[in-house]
């Protein structure tokens, strides 16, 4: 068990755990420290230079960095703190397409909330010469697209695929001033080792790497992954009667909010023009459409046919789980063999 540790931040009592630093006790205890390169689920790295606080009334040290210790005071704010986080926000801005509205992540912008909380205005920003870029954007990726003029180089893509992945997909290219992120050749993400799986999508924490097709759910579902016998915990965004997103379940300890391609992309299937809503039944070498009581009747008459080992079922990583289970269930009980299968074991 980990040891306690008690400390102040601007004067409020905290308890954390040993080894915890600055800023996640903070944010634990619902006190707003500005970052933007940091991420729980990563390493800290202090690139972004704006969760500067005071220890003990000494000089500005980065909270993400800083472990807590018994008896420290620490101040989130101060002319000193407040002036260098004023000037790093300000030249991130300056450096940043501003086409906020148009932004997928207008709804959950960090850049924004760090903006608000230290009050830019306007007309300091005039003063600072723009950064005149206009790079292309990445849509090579059938499933998100990447914006490297919204780039703030926080760099938490890169280490989300190296950390969380362990792929690299991604780096840090033409360092200096030109420093942006790209895959390796700075190649189009098609054309890389990137395997689609999203996790640098969702941790971007403004509108660089985004959806092609974002949609917001009125509401949420908690279900689990048929794909591969992993069994990741999801939560399937609807909006009226169609899926419209996925998001992973960061309690469920098979994948602690992590999921690979088919997991988080694969899912536009439910909603697809194409799928049959009405049975079809063959007559006279054509397919022709059914009702429900018709079709259920010929596939009953056949199976009743066909108990024993002359039956064997497939089962699909497009059903549900309980729909799965089922099927192994009707096999088994009804129609008494164990000759069943699932794609998701290959």
């Amino acid at each position: 068990m980990t040891n306690q540790i008690n400390f102040t931040i601007d004067g409020q009592e905290i308890v954390a755990q040993e080894g915890q630093n600055i800023l996640d006790a903070a944010l634990a205890n619902d006190i707003y420290i500005p970052h933007l390169c940091h991420h729980p689920d990563l390493k800290p790295v202090g690139a972004c230079r704006l969760c500067g606080v005071e220890i003990d009334g000494g000089h500005m040290t980065m909270s993400c960095l800083e472990p807590v210790r018994e008896g420290i005071d620490v101040r989130t704010d101060s002319p000193v703190i407040y002036q260098a986080r004023k000037i790093a926000i300000e030249l991130l801005i300056a450096d940043h397409h501003m086409d906020c509205l148009a932004c997928a992540a207008a709804h959950d912008c960090d850049l924004l909330t760090v903006s608000a909380y230290m009050g830019v205005q306007p007309e300091r920003l005039e003063r600072l010469r723009k950064t005149e870029r206009d790079l292309p954007i990445d849509t090579s990726n059938p499933f998100f697209q990447f914006d490297p003029n919204k780039c703030v180089i926080c760099g938490i893509c890169v280490r989300t695929c190296d950390e969380i992945v362990g792929l690299g997909a991604l780096g840090f290219i033409d360092r200096g001033v030109s420093t942006v992120v790209g895959t390796f050749g700075n190649k189009p993400f098609v054309e890389s080792v990137c395997e689609s799986c999203g996790e640098c999508v969702v941790r971007c924490p403004v509108g660089a790497l985004a959806p092609k097709k974002p949609e917001f759910a009125a509401r949420e579902v908690q279900t689990t992954c048929v794909y591969c016998g992993v069994g990741c915990g999801i939560y399937l965004g609807i909006s009226g009667d169609e899926v419209v997103s996925v998001r992973a379940d960061r309690e469920r300890p098979t994948n602690e909010g992590s999921l690979c391609v088919k997991g988080r992309y694969g899912f536009n299937f439910i909603n697809h023009p194409d799928r049959l809503t009405k049975p079809l039944i063959k007559k006279n070498g054509e397919f022709e459409e059914a009702e429900w009581d018709e079709a259920l009747e010929l596939i009953a008459s056949k199976f009743a046919e066909s108990k024993g080992e002359k039956f064997a079922a497939l089962a699909s990583a497009k059903c549900t789980l309980e729909e799965n289970y089922l099927i192994q269930k009707f096999t088994r009980a009804v129609m008494g063999t164990n000759s069943v299968d699932h794609c998701a074991r290959l």
